[in-house]
């Protein structure tokens, strides 16, 4: 799979690995059979699982992990920083992240890394939808994964 993305970057003139990534998290509705992997995301009112996903400029997919819905987003920036480095080789300098990566813990943990988190933020006055720059790159992942059936609801009972 790394191979391919590393071609794909390549035929769009870019280089073998990104030195920006974005990263976002979503909230996956459960059933019965999830069991105790389901936590509660009380901005979302979903019970279910939780998504952080790491994908290039491009929109590749980096990395993935499932955690319960109730555990904060920046809790998950260690696990997201070392997951991404070791997977482009220790390229990516900086991380695109919504208003639920702020801090100074995510910061510091990211840095450890070698990730520098840039924050991006919501317009003063915003009406209906807007487009935010960069971060829509991990949106359009979340709603190509959401066309299919069997990617919308957390089906599985076990984390792997």
């Amino acid at each position: 799979m790394h191979d391919l993305r590393v071609l794909l970057r390549l035929a769009e003139g870019r280089a073998p690995e990104p030195t920006a990534v974005v990263w976002d998290s979503r909230t996956l509705q459960s059933r019965k059979l999830s069991g105790h992997r389901a936590g509660y995301d009380g901005h979302k009112r979903k019970k279910g699982s939780k998504l952080p996903m790491a994908v290039d400029t491009l929109g590749h997919l980096l990395t993935l992990h499932a955690t319960p819905a109730d555990e904060q987003d920046r809790a998950q920036v260690e696990e997201l920083a070392q997951a991404v480095q070791e997977i482009t080789g220790e390229s990516v300098e900086v991380a695109f992240v919504d208003q639920g990566y702020t801090g100074e813990q995510p910061a510091q943990a990211a840095e450890a890394h070698g990730i520098q988190l840039e924050v991006v933020k919501h317009p003063e006055a915003k009406r209906g939808f807007v487009l935010l720059p960069r971060r829509w790159v991990v949106e359009r992942s979340f709603a190509w994964a959401s066309r299919f059936r069997r990617l919308v609801k957390d089906y599985e009972r076990l984390p792997r």
